[in-house]
């Protein structure tokens, strides 16, 4: 597999998110999880993401289970920020306090079962902690060995400048997709301007743009796409099916499937993009990577961007509450 740089961090131009490994997605099989985790590290993956949140807690004890004997193969990022209130982890806060950020590092550490973290995110920015005080602290785990290089997960273009001045910045965390491209106007250029390389997560619109969905009733029960994301309610996604037309009438020319063409298209984005499409299943991981290989002219991304135009997507990617805490 090619290379990207995140900042001073290489890794392979394709990750792979854990996240729905173990949560928000209905279904979980371990077994499969841990056996698309290995294949994934055979086939050249180096980027592996999770965050403490996710389960919340058990997707970093499963990544950990899967890499405790290919360490030396893996990039491990992982993220603190988000808390979800033990009692109910659907309520959720976020902080990025000093003690917090030291706190929340040792039990990732722990439940990944690893010495360092090789790339440590802020998931989400604290509105009520500078980011001085944030990146300051995550500097200090830098200096004590336990974590080799930081990023920010949907931080705005001001956090990023003030960001940096602390510490380097290795990678900038946001959704990023045909059908999310808010950050393209001012984010993208500040984190070039900066040094600090880009993953997309969602990268194929959390499975919508593999054109596998076609109604509400495809969701398994418990998944949160269509109990949560406005974009993934009935009459939002019967609208945004025609984007899925779209770009399965384009990916048909080149024989791929409509996520092999809009993944494609994120790798066209920059040699410092790295996006990391998670999927819990072997089948979709060889899929996904075959995504990196297509070679896409400068017609071809026009034809893409005219078939499915950014103003396109009905519904916003978050409830209001959500969006809230978006590129802040």
């Amino acid at each position: 597999m090619d290379t990207r740089n995140l900042g001073a961090l290489t890794v392979g131009a394709q990750g792979l998110g854990c996240m729905g490994m173990s949560e928000f997605y209905a279904g979980r099989d371990d077994d499969e999880s841990l056996a698309t985790i290995h294949e994934a590290i055979d086939r050249g993956v180096t980027l592996f993401d999770t965050s403490d949140m996710y389960g919340p807690h058990t997707n970093e004890e499963l990544l950990g289970r899967a890499i405790r004997d290919r360490r030396d193969q893996v990039v491990v990022a992982t993220k603190f920020a988000i808390v979800r209130d033990p009692a109910d982890p659907a309520k959720r806060g976020i902080r990025g306090d000093a003690a917090y950020v030291k706190q929340a590092c040792e039990g990732s550490l722990r439940r990944l079962g690893v010495d360092h973290i090789d790339l440590y995110y802020q998931h989400r920015v604290d509105p009520n902690t500078p980011i001085e005080e944030t990146v300051g602290a995550m500097a200090e785990l830098v200096a004590e060995g336990k974590v080799r290089h930081l990023g920010l997960s949907e931080a705005g273009a001001g956090t990023l400048r003030r960001a940096v001045a602390v510490h380097p910045i290795a990678a900038l965390q946001s959704e990023w997709s045909l059908w999310s491209r808010d950050i393209e106007a001012e984010i993208v250029p500040t984190a070039r301007e900066l040094g600090i390389g880009i993953v997309p997560y969602s990268p194929l619109g959390r499975g919508f743009l593999t054109g596998r969905y076609t109604s509400t009733s495809d969701f398994g029960e418990g998944d949160f796409r269509t109990a949560l994301q406005p974009r993934f309610q009935e009459d939002n996604l019967r609208k945004n099916l025609a984007i899925v037309d779209a770009l399965r009438a384009l990916a048909t020319e080149r024989d791929l499937t409509p996520g092999q063409l809009a993944l494609a298209w994120v790798h066209h984005q920059g040699p410092d993009v790295a996006p990391i499409p998670g999927t819990k299943r072997r089948t979709y991981l060889r899929e996904n990577l075959t995504a990196a290989e297509i070679e896409l002219s400068e017609e071809d991304l026009s034809r893409i961007e005219s078939a499915v135009p950014a103003d396109a997507v009905a519904g916003l990617r978050y409830p209001e509450s959500g969006m809230q805490s978006i590129n802040r």
